[in-house]
């Protein structure tokens, strides 16, 4: 019974996540779409990050639970494909190639000189926020190598001053 001292109890949108956010909507008209099937996770995933800007711990957890899968499952997948990140991305992504024919090219000199002369390491961002670094199993890009993807544009036959002149920029 209510009294008149009594808040009003807000009516909970039934669409609506418990925490208020609207970007679980976009997951659950994904999963809902493809009738909560595991085989969906990938796109899930995909969907999370472009919703999120990358995947939570909390986003993981949410959709392992409404997948029914096992959360080691979910955080094995988003953590096997470079696509995915677990941590906030740089406003510049530097995506370098470990492929056979790029790591045989110097591919694995690159990325040890971006993390020294950036102070970051393979899966993070530099203090500053400006440039993610991370290292892809290949890219299909072995007619070029050592291939490296600058914010989404692959730039083969690099060689350390071009690539960290380019990171320089970034920066200016």
């Amino acid at each position: 019974m209510q009294t008149h001292t009594d808040p009003p109890k807000a009516k909970a949108n039934k669409n609506e996540h418990p925490s208020g956010d609207k970007r679980f909507k976009v997951l659950d008209i994904t999963m809902k779409r493809a009738g909560y099937d595991r085989s969906a996770l990938i796109e899930v995933l995909h969907k999370a990050q472009e919703a999120f800007g990358y995947l939570e711990e909390d986003v993981l957890l949410y959709i392992a639970r409404a997948l029914k899968l096992p959360l080691s499952h979910v955080y094995g997948v988003a953590t096997f494909y470079h696509l995915f990140s677990l941590k906030p991305a740089g406003k510049h992504t530097c995506i370098v190639c470990l492929g056979t024919a790029c790591y045989v090219k110097g591919s694995g000199k690159l990325i040890e000189d971006i993390e020294k002369e950036f102070e970051v390491k393979v899966g993070e961002t530099t203090a500053d926020g400006e440039i993610s670094l991370v290292a892809a199993r290949c890219i299909g890009a072995c007619g070029i190598a050592p291939a490296v993807v600058f914010d989404g544009t692959v730039a083969g036959k690099q060689e350390t001053e071009a690539v960290l002149a380019k990171l320089h920029s970034y920066k200016d």
